[in-house]
């Protein structure tokens, strides 16, 4: 099918920057000289993260155990499911292990920790566990100096569960903009992460595993001594958040939106677009970064930028394409909305948060230099 042919709304990769962004994340890797654990939540494609394996990572990172059920009965045995568990699933998680997936789990605290070890005695069951370090203030996890870090170690140890690393997400990277910023919150990222590790094999406690990761300081990371592995999601498609982040440059973001012109406000400047916040998510994550793209970027057909107009509004099946208002020719382009954007043109919409984006389909289209596309499915659910 080419790219004219296709319905819409519709998730579209261009397959030549998807490709780029592989090899420049997995060339930094390789010149840091660790190993690369990429997070498919980002994509939940096999497609896409046989491209990943290809390149040269190793094992995958999962946000939930559908992923991991999913990507395990595709062939893919090494896999870090990097949520805190809940007692409630373990016995999905147990069924992997039995079934020769090479399981990771994640906990951050006494109660899921015992409740593992509890769980594996009842069933004659082993698991491999991996501590969640708080870099940041972030999110989850224990802070590297914390007593309960020792605390988790000892329950999973004592109890025969085997404790295979810590691991560590610096997400407040995404509130940041410059180099300078991003290298040091790596490096904090780094320290602590080395700093949990070092405290568990100072109490006996074996911790072969440190696993960091975020695609900006993955990006930005000047050293990562100590490190046996980064882990890294949305770099295989960027997104507009990224970029204002820094990371990565419009040119480099792969996913976009397919949507057609279905209306017209003329006397308020706006052309009416069959993708809503239904197709482009509900993410606003630039309304908090220097550039404000709305609810995305628009692009002609072929992927040749639009400025002057953003996505500056969406219902449930309905967006608004308008010119900014800051803009010098703003009078001029919203005169001419009509003309310049008619019914039945199509354009791309490049997203605010490529997880968010890409989860609104079932499926991406996949575009090749020559505007033919395969269909390349994604996983749903929990």
């Amino acid at each position: 099918m080419k790219l004219e042919q296709i319905e819409t709304p519709a998730a579209l990769i261009d397959v030549a920057r998807m490709q780029k962004n592989i090899a420049r994340m997995q060339a930094r890797m390789n010149t840091l000289g660790v190993a690369f654990r990429p997070h498919v939540k980002t994509t939940k494609s096999i497609d896409i993260v046989r491209a990943q394996l290809a390149a040269g990572a190793r094992g995958i990172t999962v946000s939930t155990l559908k992923e991991a059920e999913a990507f395990f009965a595709a062939g893919i045995s090494d896999i870090l499911y990097a949520v805190s568990i809940v007692p409630s699933k373990l016995p999905r998680a147990l069924a992997l292990r039995r079934q020769g997936c090479d399981l990771k789990l994640v906990v951050d605290n006494p109660t899921a920790a015992a409740a593992i070890a509890a769980f594996g005695d009842q069933h004659g069951a082993s698991f491999e566990v991996w501590i969640e370090i708080d870099t940041d203030g972030h999110r989850s996890g224990i802070q590297p100096e914390q007593q309960t870090l020792l605390d988790v170690g000892r329950i999973l140890h004592d109890n025969g569960v085997k404790v295979g690393g810590v691991m560590t997400h610096a997400g407040s990277s995404y509130e940041l903009n410059t180099p300078e910023a991003l290298a040091a919150l790596a490096e904090q990222e780094r320290a602590g992460c080395v700093r949990a590790a070092e405290r568990l094999r100072e109490a006996g406690i074996a911790c072969p595993a440190v696993s960091v990761g975020s695609t900006p300081t993955a990006l930005a990371a000047r050293h990562l001594e100590g490190v046996t592995e980064v882990r890294a999601g949305v770099y295989v498609m960027f997104d507009l958040v990224m970029h204002n982040v820094g990371v990565c440059t419009l040119d480099d973001i792969a996913l976009s939106v397919l949507t057609t012109v279905i209306g017209h406000q003329e006397d308020k400047g706006w052309a009416i677009l069959d993708a809503g916040w239904m197709a482009l998510s509900r993410d606003r994550g630039t309304s908090r970064q220097s550039h404000d793209f709305g609810y995305g970027q628009p692009c002609l057909l072929n992927g040749t930028l639009l400025p002057g107009y953003v996505v500056s509004g969406a219902n449930q099946e309905h967006g608004i394409l308008a010119a900014i208002a800051t803009d010098a020719n703003t009078a001029s382009l919203a005169n001419t909305i009509a003309q310049r954007f008619p019914i039945g043109m199509k354009l791309r919409i490049l997203p605010n948060h490529a997880c968010a984006t890409g989860a609104q389909f079932p499926a991406y289209h996949a575009i090749a230099p020559d505007r033919g596309s395969v269909e390349w499915q994604r996983f749903y659910g929990w």
